[in-house]
């Protein structure tokens, strides 16, 4: 028998607008899920369930009844780290499968930025200057993907068929791999992969075994000389080794869309430093359509006393 009745829901979100930017007013449209901005809750007790981007410290003390939160990105650990959130609650995440596509040509677009030298090339036209610089093949540039989720296997998928050398750090091998890429498994799969690598993509999730990765032990291992592309989470970055590496040349720039604090402060060093591309974490995001359809599943699926399909595994992490 289909559920009865109304579930009531709350939009959480410390620096955004998610009912304007995601549609996310069900009001006259869904009328057995009403999704509710903090301020328009007349009864707390009433929500049952939270739709969330980066929630304040208290923004679920006001809730005693919520059954499930939900990410509207693909991360979570800001959620299963949140002391207002019970073992028992339910936290699932949206999973838009154009995230991975997005994602795949922010790297892609990285990796031929630097490959083909186009700032310098911008440069050379603001000073009306002809200079073509010899090319090399792809196969020539060696790069490593830090993890083979979605994400990390849309990225490893579109740079092998530009023709790059890609070892991919992933937990077993895929079930079909792609001809030509190295896949790297066990204890040392991420210094493995990132052994000699020309190009460091991270598309790794955030757990206590990954956090800080992207420090001085593995920077140590990468070709000297070495761009970093960071699209995983911000508190993969050790910020201290990292740019010790980039004075010491181990490094020679990043592209960075994600950061430990978001938005990035305006008084930090990053954005006055030319070696940094910094874009403001939208190497993926995802679709608003995507959003509604899963919020209105998952609210439905907890209106049923069932467990949300889109809930994520709280030991693993994702």
């Amino acid at each position: 028998m289909a559920p009865t009745g109304t579930i009531h829901g709350v939009l959480l979100s410390d620096t955004f607008d998610l009912k304007t930017f995601y549609k996310l007013d069900f009001e006259g449209v869904h009328e057995d899920v009403r999704l509710l901005n903090p301020d328009e809750v007349e009864d707390p007790a009433a929500i049952r369930f939270a739709v969330c981007w980066l929630p304040g410290p208290d923004a679920f003390a006001p809730y005693p009844n919520l059954e499930m939160a939900m990410s509207v990105g693909a991360g979570v650990d800001d959620l299963l780290a949140h002391d207002g959130l019970s073992e028992d609650i339910a936290i699932c995440r949206v999973r838009d499968p154009y995230q991975a596509e997005l994602m795949a040509g922010f790297a892609a677009h990285e990796v031929l930025h630097l490959e083909r030298d186009f700032p310098a090339y911008a440069a050379d036209q603001a000073q009306a200057t002809w200079n073509p610089r010899p090319l090399r093949p792809p196969h020539a540039l060696k790069i490593a993907v830090l993890g083979h989720g979605s994400m990390g296997a849309a990225v490893t998928r579109a740079l092998a068929v530009l023709g790059f050398s890609v070892s991919v750090a992933c937990r077993r091998p895929p079930a079909t791999p792609i001809e030509g890429v190295t896949y790297c498994t066990g204890e040392n799969a991420i210094s493995e992969a990132a052994s000699g690598a020309n190009v460091l993509i991270n598309v790794l999730p955030l757990t206590p075994e990954t956090h800080g990765i992207l420090a001085r032990p593995l920077f140590d291992k990468v070709a000297p000389g070495c761009w970093l592309i960071q699209i995983g989470r911000g508190e993969h970055l050790n910020e201290a080794d990292f740019t010790a590496a980039l004075e010491g040349g181990q490094l020679k720039g990043a592209s960075l869309d994600v950061f430990a604090t978001e938005p990035l402060p305006k008084e930090h060093a990053f954005w006055s430093d030319p070696r940094i591309r910094i874009t403001p974490h939208i190497a993926s995001d995802t679709t608003p359509h995507i959003v509604c359809e899963q919020a209105l599943q998952s609210a439905r699926d907890v209106l049923a006393g069932q467990r949300p399909s889109l809930a994520v595994d709280r030991a693993q992490g994702y």
